[in-house]
């Protein structure tokens, strides 16, 4: 730290335990200066030769305005503290100016009006000398000085201490890292070099210095300075917008210690609030420059403060530029007190919406042929990787699965927001089948027809393995997808074993496309129950179906199911004896099959007629019954 030191005389100031000041000398003091509860016993000759405005307070006691030679002072800047040092530089006195105290002196001496016009080498002219030449040139003075001005901003504004610090310490902040040798702080990672204990050669810094060397100091100033700062560094265009990223995140965690965790520390709303909208206005226009988690860490807590809609408007559009890094931990925000879900699925909405807005934006560039200008069009479909979208897929299946838990999340909230990424191609449809179960099972008194719309937002042919052997013995889903999942699953056996694949049956193909959003049009008491759950005594018949599968599939060869007759008409023996599947799989007569080794009459790649359908025999509910 820098310092200076005044005068020359020993310090014959002394005090007693009332607070009474007084100069240790054979000359008896001629004047009581009172300032705030403190008495200082002085003499005139010395103080009244070097400032103005005592001179001024005396002469109009000696005018009979005043009690005598009793002057009182109870606004002058740093009080106490400061006169003893202006004081004892009148007395010549040695006093030692430092960053903790050169402003409250500066500040004093100026009340006090000690000038040039005075005395040639005043008080004032000595600390500016201090300040221009050793404190606006040492970075951690320069933050410890435009900390203090906070107690006196008015005076510090117009002696221009302020600007001039906060100059000092942007263009420090914007030199060239390279040149970067004085001290500062950096607790948030250690470096290679300083556990290796290489930090300092003959006083000067010889490991490579951090881009963001100087973010923690900074964060140790008032927010409203702070913000000021910044915008200098900003300003000067030399800082990259990841450091002031850094910057930012640096400044939060020291601000708000709960932060990460959605903590307001010490319930102060009000000051959390005005800190969030602050970073929330100095945060970096380039995309990537604060990771998605911090941008959702902060909009957690623009939510949680209730800071205004312009804020969190900027938040959300941030986010869903660089949406696909985020977790799922991170979209989870909490729904206000007083809303009816635990999380607040709208405003991820809103994020997922802004990102597909990216893919919507397909405005070309324009080039000159002739002497028009003409539009060209991007090849592309959009500017959104394949990758990108497959992430916030994922992304958006995996929030759905924990948000589907919340037994007050409407479906259509849920259903919104899955269709929203439904047209982003996906290898696995895993997620949303995970999404759905969970679903299902925090809500188990939908009625069929809301069952049948969410079960459509999966393709059963993008099922894994694993999901298909869970989805069979799943007795929340309707019957209808569990004989999907059976019949596709027996279609992967077959091409994977290199037999060729029957076609689908056009019932099972009806039932296919129903299933991504059409409708069939028959109203059979046969549509009920394929809408309906599947019995127990129907999940353990289909389950041992698919078990036997999985076993022949898994033996020698891996002999596909589908490539000869025997398990063909064990499919369709088990089919054939549910009544509720006499609408698919009656009337086998006229099919042709395409498999090899398997004759017309045990094939699954019938060929039945729109009439035929229409005459198989009605199945009857009794028997059956719905677990949920």
């Amino acid at each position: 730290m820098k310092f200076m030191k005044l005068g020359s005389k020993p310090d014959s100031f002394q005090n007693d335990e009332n607070n009474i000041w007084y100069v240790a000398s054979e000359l008896a003091t001629d004047i009581v200066i009172n300032i705030g509860d403190a008495k200082f016993y002085l003499h005139k000759f010395p103080l009244l030769s070097k400032s103005a405005r005592l001179q001024k307070l005396v002469a109009s006691t000696n005018d009979g305005i005043g009690n005598g030679d009793e002057i009182e002072i109870h606004d002058i800047p740093g009080g106490p503290a400061a006169f003893e040092i202006c004081a004892k530089f009148c007395y010549g006195m040695t006093v030692t100016l430092n960053a903790y105290n050169v402003v409250n002196a500066r500040c004093a001496a100026e009340y006090l009006e000690m000038r040039e016009t005075m005395e040639k080498g005043n008080l004032i002219y000595k600390i500016d000398v201090f300040l221009n030449s050793s404190i606006f040139r040492s970075w951690k003075d320069s933050i410890i000085v435009l900390q203090t001005t906070k107690s006196m901003m008015m005076l510090s504004e117009e002696l221009k201490i302020v600007s001039h610090c906060i100059d000092a310490i942007a263009s420090k902040v914007s030199i060239d890292v390279s040149k970067v040798d004085w001290s500062y702080t950096y607790n948030r990672k250690k470096l290679p070099e300083e556990n290796n204990h290489h930090m300092l050669n003959g006083g000067i810094r010889s490991m490579t210095v951090p881009a963001d060397w100087w973010v923690e100091d900074l964060a140790e100033v008032e927010l409203d300075l702070y913000k000021r700062v910044l915008v200098n560094i900003k300003n000067k265009g030399l800082v990259h917008d990841e450091v002031i990223g850094e910057a930012l995140k640096a400044f939060v965690s020291r601000r708000i210690p709960g932060f990460s965790k959605g903590v307001i520390p010490n319930g102060d709303m009000v000051k959390t609030r005005s800190i969030v909208d602050t970073v929330v206005w100095l945060l970096p226009n380039e995309k990537g420059s604060v990771s998605c988690s911090f941008l959702l860490k902060l909009l957690k807590m623009a939510i949680l403060v209730d800071s205004g809609e312009t804020g969190k408007t900027l938040l959300v559009k941030k986010i869903s530029q660089q949406l696909e890094e985020a977790s799922v931990q991170d979209l989870l925000i909490r729904a206000k007190e007083g809303e009816p879900t635990i999380y607040d699925v709208k405003t991820v909405q809103k994020i997922v919406e802004g990102f597909m807005v990216r893919d919507q934006d397909r405005n070309g560039d324009f080039e000159a042929e002739g002497n028009e200008i003409q539009e060209v069009r991007k090849p592309t479909g959009g500017i959104l990787s394949e990758a990108s979208k497959l992430m916030v897929a994922k992304l958006v299946d995996s929030y759905l699965a924990e948000v589907a838990k919340d037994p007050n999340l409407p479906l259509s909230m849920f259903m919104e927001l899955a269709e929203t990424v439904s047209g982003f191609s996906r290898p696995a449809h895993d997620g949303i089948y995970r999404a759905i179960d969970m679903y299902l099972k925090a809500h188990p008194g939908i009625s069929k027809s809301e069952r049948k719309k969410i079960c459509r937002l999966m393709d059963c042919k993008k099922l894994s393995v694993e999901a298909c052997m869970h989805a069979v013995q799943n007795e929340r889903l309707p019957l209808r997808v569990v004989v999907q999942v059976l019949f596709f699953e027996q279609v992967r056996a077959a091409a994977s074993s290199g037999s060729s694949t029957p076609d689908l049956p056009k019932p099972l193909k009806d039932l296919n496309s129903a299933s991504h959003g059409s409708s069939r049009t028959t109203t059979t008491n046969t549509e009920e129950d394929w809408d309906a759950v599947a019995s127990a005594e129907e999940l353990r018949t289909l389950r041992g179906e698919l078990a036997s599968l999985r076993l022949e599939r898994s033996g020698s060869h891996a002999k596909s199911p589908l490539a000869d007759r025997g398990p063909v008409n064990k499919v369709k023996g088990l089919l054939a004896t549910k009544r509720i599947f006499t609408k698919i799989w009656s009337n086998k007569g006229g099919g042709t099959a395409e498999n090899s080794g398997s004759d017309s009459s045990g094939s699954l790649g019938s060929g039945n007629h729109p009439e035929e359908v229409k005459m198989a025999s009605t199945p009857s509910r009794k028997g059956r019954h719905s677990v949920s």
